[in-house]
């Protein structure tokens, strides 16, 4: 959808399309909005340069980390963070806040970091065709690491990744294209498995791209942004949010929201999003952030925003209303709530990653 109270004047969409064919994070050139050049009614000053709804701070939690893509916390509280430049040129690298708000690298040379989690004391990493299994960090390095799952070359983008309350591990793939009809069931999908690797599971297909990943404590829904195709013109959908269920067929390339033989019995979002947004994390709130309710707080990272969608209702039947919620941003990509009743939100392309909460 769009919002009347959100100005977007410098701000060319047609420009800011997800790579056709990647269903990736990033745009067809990787420029960045202005934050100075997006105000929205009712919006004020909240610190950190940011704007949000008042009775909120935002403060810095750790700046210098090119092309923040993912985020973490761990049994002792630290953050950590992985990047994906747009380019994969297996120089991105996963980090660890340390006082003072400095990151500390502890992996390098890797490739699209999209996905962290932790799992007790281990660190799964969902990165390019691969989810990877870190443990016995002494503060410093790894002592060890394993492939948990090894995906096909080119099934296409491997996105967020998340514990779900029955102790398997979710993880979305995007299609390897923009349109067309894809040949490895991993891709276009959401999938599931044991912390092992074992027992891989197709949980919902027919996604163009499922990026970010975030259940709901209330009720264990799954909920999912999806980015849309992108070679529509005019009848490009906004991308959208999405309780995923077992089973499901999302209906990509064919079925694209639109009323059409191609759509009959296709599943219906909680909430749709804006067009070419390149809708990424997700995280789920309840009765925080001066709400009351549970919501879901969405990164749109082609339009520096980050929104707010109200949920009501669980399963199927949830459904969502967005409004902008922060801005100040150049290109939100993860969101992660922190356990404390804030949310953290890395900001891509000026390496800074912020914490929001009620203020004082």
């Amino acid at each position: 959808m769009r919002f009347a109270a959100l100005s977007l004047a410098m701000l060319v969409l047609a420009g800011c399309s997800p790579r056709a064919g990647t269903g990736s994070v990033g745009p067809a050139s990787p420029a960045s909005v202005d934050p100075s050049a997006i105000t929205v009614a009712g919006l004020v000053d909240i610190g950190a340069g940011l704007q949000g709804p008042a009775g909120l701070a935002a403060s810095v939690v750790a700046t210098g980390l090119p092309n923040v893509a993912s985020l973490a916390i761990d049994a002792a509280g630290r953050i950590w963070a992985g990047t994906a430049a747009f380019d994969d040129t297996g120089t991105d690298a996963i980090y660890v806040i340390a006082a003072g708000s400095v990151p500390v690298k502890v992996l390098g040379g890797l490739h699209t970091v999209l996905g962290l989690v932790w799992v007790g004391n281990t660190l799964y990493v969902a990165a390019k065709e691969s989810v990877t299994a870190w443990t016995g960090f002494d503060g410093a390095t790894f002592a060890a690491h394993r492939t948990v799952v090894a995906f096909a070359t080119g099934v296409g983008e491997v996105n967020e990744i998340a514990l779900g309350p029955d102790g398997r591990l979710v993880v979305g793939i995007s299609a390897p294209c923009n349109a067309c009809v894809t040949t490895d069931p991993d891709s276009a999908a959401v999938l599931s498995f044991l912390p092992d690797g074992s027992d891989l599971r197709v949980v919902a297909s027919g996604i163009r791209a499922p990026v970010g990943l975030a259940f709901r404590s209330d009720t264990g829904d799954l909920l999912v942004t999806m980015n849309q195709r992108d070679d529509l013109g005019d009848a490009t959908p906004g991308d959208w949010l999405a309780v995923v269920e077992r089973g499901q067929d999302w209906g990509f390339p064919d079925c694209y929201g639109q009323l059409a033989t191609a759509c009959a019995g296709a599943r219906i979002p909680a909430a749709v999003l804006d067009s070419h947004a390149a809708a990424s994390g997700v995280a789920i709130v309840s009765d925080a952030l001066g709400t009351t309710g549970t919501s879901a707080i969405v990164a749109e990272w082609a339009n520096g925003i980050v929104l707010r969608v109200a949920l009501s209702g669980s399963g199927s039947a949830t459904t969502g209303t967005a409004t902008p919620f922060l801005v100040g941003l150049a290109n939100p990509v993860p969101v992660l709530a922190d356990g404390a009743g804030g949310v953290l939100i890395g900001d891509w392309a000026t390496g800074t990653v912020v914490r929001v909460a009620a203020g004082d």
